[in-house]
């Protein structure tokens, strides 16, 4: 490439990405209600970038702890069995029921239906979401997809052996309700997996400033009405009228805190992925790319944490 080339894809670049800093300080996804949340999933899924990007999976991966270097696509298939093996799921026999609370596009759905041989219902508010999830799924599998809302499950009280929800309390404008719902369709003595992004509690520490302003954009442009604490969610668990007994808690943030870089690595190892969808998905990777830096600094300094959630009888 001569230096004149070099030079007008250096000044593209540079366009782009204060273009893209630009609309990311003036525009926002702040959550106003479900419709809010089901239309960002609807744009991002509808896009093809993360999918393009990160596969099947849209949630972090698990590199260990300590966190060794993985394949970002091999680390949240990985995220699966590691939550799968926690949580107690994997002593469940094959045909058991499951519940997959906030989808996605059903990666882990299928993982949980192929390789443990468990009969799952995907369930997302988004329904483009929906429609990908069950065009990617084998007609062979046993697993499902439905257009659903997360907090007002129309499902039977303890239809589900498992209840399976990762990285979806955040879009939850009502934790304890979403508590409830989880724990009503869970059998009694049945399994339990919650995974999710939790702010720092209050009792560890108020915000600074910087922190504050922080939060602002990390609830704001991903449709975040509020994160829950490990603490909080935990109380609202227990303290839920439908609880099944003691849940259990840990920290998971040390093992994926290497996915928000690996997140926006992605699109530098794989540009032909991002060019082949053309100029509005380099736009719109280049308008992701502070919000998953922030979210990188605030797992990082332990003003976010990684909190994964389980029924009793799930303990090894």
């Amino acid at each position: 490439m001569n230096t004149s080339a070099v030079l007008g894809v250096a000044v593209a670049l540079s366009v782009a990405i204060v273009a893209g800093v630009v609309v990311w300080t003036k525009r926002n996804r702040a959550y106003h209600s479900s419709d809010s949340v089901a239309a960002a999933y609807d744009a991002w899924t509808n896009d093809r970038l993360l999918e393009s990007l990160w596969g099947e999976h849209v949630h972090l991966g698990h590199y260990g702890d300590p966190p060794r270097q993985r394949d970002f696509r091999d680390a949240k298939a990985d995220f699966v069995h590691a939550l799968v093996h926690w949580s107690g799921l994997d002593q469940l026999p094959a045909g058991s029921s499951v519940l997959d609370v906030g989808c996605g596009i059903g990666g882990s759905a299928r993982i949980l239906a192929r390789d443990y041989g468990f009969n799952v219902l995907g369930i997302s508010i988004s329904p483009a979401q929906v429609a990908r999830a069950t065009a990617l799924t084998p007609e062979a599998s046993t697993c499902r997809f439905a257009v659903m809302d997360a907090l007002d499950l129309k499902l039977d009280d303890q239809q589900f052996d498992a209840v399976w929800s990762v990285e979806a309390g955040p879009h939850m404008p009502d934790k304890q309700r979403y508590a409830d719902e989880l724990l009503r369709v869970l059998k009694s003595g049945g399994t339990l997996a919650v995974a999710d992004w939790n702010r720092r509690d209050p009792s560890d520490g108020e915000m600074n400033a910087i922190e504050r302003s922080v939060m602002h954009h990390l609830l704001t442009q991903w449709a975040h009405p509020e994160f829950s604490s490990i603490k909080g969610f935990h109380h609202n668990l227990v303290a839920s009228i439908h609880q099944r007994g003691a849940i259990q808690v840990d920290d998971w943030t040390k093992a994926t805190l290497p996915s928000w870089i690996d997140s926006i690595a992605e699109g530098v190892r794989r540009p032909g992925v991002v060019l082949r969808l053309g100029p509005s998905a380099l736009f719109q990777g280049l308008r992701e790319t502070p919000t998953l830096l922030l979210m990188h600094w605030a797992f990082a300094t332990g003003l976010m944490q990684f909190g994964v959630f389980r029924s009793s009888r799930g303990q090894t």
